[in-house]
């Protein structure tokens, strides 16, 4: 049951990950043209050159990791994990790193927790880090500027602990920018916002939907079942689109 939730799961963010590829091709140049004002990569004994208040930013397979940098090699960072909705805060099973059935039970659960980690646990594995990459894009699409660079620093600490997570209203990007720019917003959210609009507006899916319903009452049978789905769910489409 856990590998096919994991599997829906990564599924969920492939689709937003391939929306996100898929933006307009002007939209797209304001965040890929947008240079980190101090490149930095993760590797065993190399220098770091971040400054508290930072935004790092990871890119993964799927999705993209935010976090703030505290300064000394902390990351404050917002990751769904189940262990803080179970065990007392300070526990040190907490402080473990978050595996991923922690966090596939965190996001199923809707608990995560604003964590402390050194880069290189923040990091997990990838081989670059970016650095302050948002600020040109969410200064061009909200009209707002990075708040002073300790200002940053302490919104995050004052946030540690456990807290409520939703995938896509109050994640890790909603964390880090609520931090640097005063409001609370995810690029990531709203394009995967974006490709659901485009996939109602489409009518194709309206006939899609009515085949796949069709066939389910000359498989199953013709009950409440499979007729109200297969008359509401187009209906709902055509209205919407």
């Amino acid at each position: 049951m856990l590998d096919t939730l994991t599997f829906l799961l990564e599924k969920l963010f492939l689709l937003a990950h391939v929306k996100l590829s898929s933006l307009p091709l002007k939209r797209r140049r304001e965040r890929d043209e947008t240079p980190p004002q101090q490149p930095a990569t993760v590797s065993p004994g190399a220098p770091l050159k971040f400054h508290r208040g930072d935004l790092l930013e990871v890119p993964r397979t799927l999705f993209t990791h935010f976090g703030i940098y505290l300064g000394d090699d902390r990351v404050a960072h917002l990751i769904p994990d189940i262990l803080p909705a179970l065990t007392s805060p300070d526990s040190r099973r907490v402080q473990e790193m978050v595996t991923n059935t922690r966090l596939l039970l965190g996001v199923i659960c809707k608990r995560a927790s604003i964590r402390v980690d050194s880069v290189e646990d923040f990091a997990y594995g990838a081989e670059r880090i970016l650095l302050n990459a948002m600020d040109r894009a969410v200064s061009a699409s909200c009209r707002v500027s990075p708040l002073s660079a300790e200002e940053v620093a302490r919104r995050a600490e004052r946030q540690v602990g456990a807290v409520a997570y939703s995938l896509m209203w109050n994640n890790c990007e909603h964390f880090v920018t609520f931090c640097r720019y005063g409001a609370a917003i995810s690029l990531q959210t709203d394009a995967f916002c974006e490709w659901l609009k485009s996939l109602i507006r489409d009518k194709r899916n309206i006939v899609l939907t009515a085949l796949v319903g069709l066939l389910s009452m000359s498989c199953v049978g013709p009950s409440c079942y499979t007729v109200l789905p297969t008359l509401l769910v187009p209906f709902t489409l055509w209205m919407a689109s």
